[in-house]
């Protein structure tokens, strides 16, 4: 490994260090490296993947920690911005990029929250409904090893130029 990469990492522990190594393995070295997170760019389907040192807890669908987000171009439409936010703290929409992140600690569990995002989006579940979705696919990955469509890749078509760069009120 890399001098510079073996350096950084000597500083991350647990969950974080094994996440990171899991990525590297994945997708080779990352294209950014500080101290507190590792960026790597158009990685397999994702646009973007970060691992971040320090992790932050996130108790849904039960107590784990959050350091690897994974970002897709996807464009959530202004009046479902609060759905999604009440689906999962953990899901990020940025509205001027167009696009969509998840932050767990599995790459498993960013597509299923990526692909219940585009469930609601489309109308497929409601908000209730794909929390309880996702606490059982999660249980049943995390627990038994059952993996799910959705949590092996996205089950919608990728969307790109997703980027919604506003109204100009003056100049």
């Amino acid at each position: 490994m890399d001098s510079h990469l073996n350096h950084i990492l000597s500083y991350w522990q647990g969950p974080p260090l094994e996440g990171a190594k899991t990525i590297i393995s994945k997708y080779g070295y990352p294209q950014e490296a500080t101290m507190r997170r590792l960026i790597w760019y158009n990685s397999g389907p994702w646009k973007r993947t970060i691992v971040y040192k320090d992790p932050v807890p996130h108790n849904f669908p039960t107590p784990h920690l959050d350091f690897l987000k994974q970002t897709i171009d996807y464009k959530v439409p202004v009046h479902l911005y609060d759905a999604i936010a009440a689906f999962d703290g953990s899901v990020y929409l940025d509205r001027t990029t167009g696009e969509a992140s998840a932050k767990c600690h599995e790459g498993a569990m960013n597509f299923l929250s990526l692909n219940l995002l585009n469930d609601i989006v489309t109308g497929k579940r409601d908000v209730q409904g794909a929390k309880a979705f996702y606490a059982q696919t999660a249980e049943q990955f995390t627990k038994y090893h059952i993996t799910s469509p959705y949590t092996e890749g996205f089950l919608f078509p990728m969307q790109y130029n997703t980027a919604d760069l506003g109204v100009t009120y003056f100049k």
